[in-house]
């Protein structure tokens, strides 16, 4: 593997690191080495450890000339995810430590896609997030992964995870971003929302982060079994999105994955409202008129 730092310099966003790794290493394997990536680039040792506190820690000096990382120890995805994570802490030097040489990193820190404004820690957890889950499903790999992929299904979120080797739910977000339909993927947790990503063409998701999933929703069919991803199912649009009245409805379909600990994926495609016929709309309007 020839990458070194000096192969990166100049750049400070997650995107421009990682346009620069694959610039030097076209040929990243899947799933991608990041253990050896991480001793091409400065980090000494990896090392596992057990807390309850940290995800993940960095220690490094001031000059970021090397570095360590301590990982949580767990599932193999979890444990590369924390190593990306911290490495894209360290190869951004605008990051600062939480205290000198060492930076703390919670499971929600790993989990954060957004950050309040001015939040400059939050920022750069998001940052280092973005880094992580860019070389770890690099978007070309990423993109040859999913051409066979056409119908939304949670059955490719589980593929990609299992050949990229990444946990479910970070294939899940690239997954969204990069599939063509309207999408969105809930992550729930003892049946309430918890997370939820959607694509930029998926409306807002009208159930808040921390309500209950909808009781009408297929998750609480009670027909699913743990880790098989269920059919996919029409459902009422209104249970998930805001639907304007005199307006035709959209189609929704729902496709549930039950995991372990409470949690389940569900998997929203919004098919788009079929254009109305010039006889379709004469009727309606003829039916206006008569009712006004």
């Amino acid at each position: 593997m020839p990458i070194s730092r000096i192969d990166l310099t100049g750049a400070g966003s997650p995107e421009a690191l990682v346009k620069g790794i694959l610039k030097a290493e076209p040929n990243l394997p899947v799933p991608v080495p990041i253990q050896e990536l991480c001793t091409r680039l400065g980090i000494l040792r990896i090392e596992d450890f057990d807390t309850n506190e940290f995800e993940g820690v960095l220690l490094t000096d001031a000059k970021r000339s090397e570095g360590s990382i301590l990982a949580k120890r767990g599932g193999e995805p979890r444990r590369r995810f924390t190593i990306a994570h911290e490495l894209g802490h360290f190869l951004m030097g605008h990051h600062v430590p939480d205290q000198p040489g060492r930076f703390e990193c919670k499971s929600s820190d790993l989990l954060r896609v957004n950050a309040k404004e001015g939040d400059q820690r939050q920022r750069r957890e998001v940052e280092a997030n973005r880094f992580a889950t860019l070389i770890l499903m690099p978007p070309h790999l990423l993109r040859g992964a999913m051409a066979g992929f056409r119908e939304p299904d949670l059955q490719h979120v589980l593929a990609l995870a299992r050949d990229f080797s990444v946990g479910k739910e970070t294939a899940a977000r690239s997954y969204v971003q990069y599939h063509p339909a309207r999408i969105a993927i809930v992550v729930a947790g003892n049946g309430r929302v918890q997370r939820c990503y959607r694509s930029l063409s998926f409306p807002a998701i009208i159930c808040a982060v921390g309500s209950p999933v909808p009781t009408s929703s297929l998750y609480h069919s009670g027909s699913q079994r743990p880790n098989i991803a269920s059919d996919i199912a029409a459902c009422s649009p209104d249970l998930w999105i805001d639907v304007k009245r005199d307006l035709r409805a959209p189609s929704l379909y729902e496709q549930v994955y039950l995991q372990q600990k409470g949690f389940a994926m569900i998997l929203l495609r919004l098919d788009p409202v079929p254009e109305e016929s010039a006889e379709e709309r004469r009727l309606e309007e003829g039916w206006r008129y008569r009712f006004h």
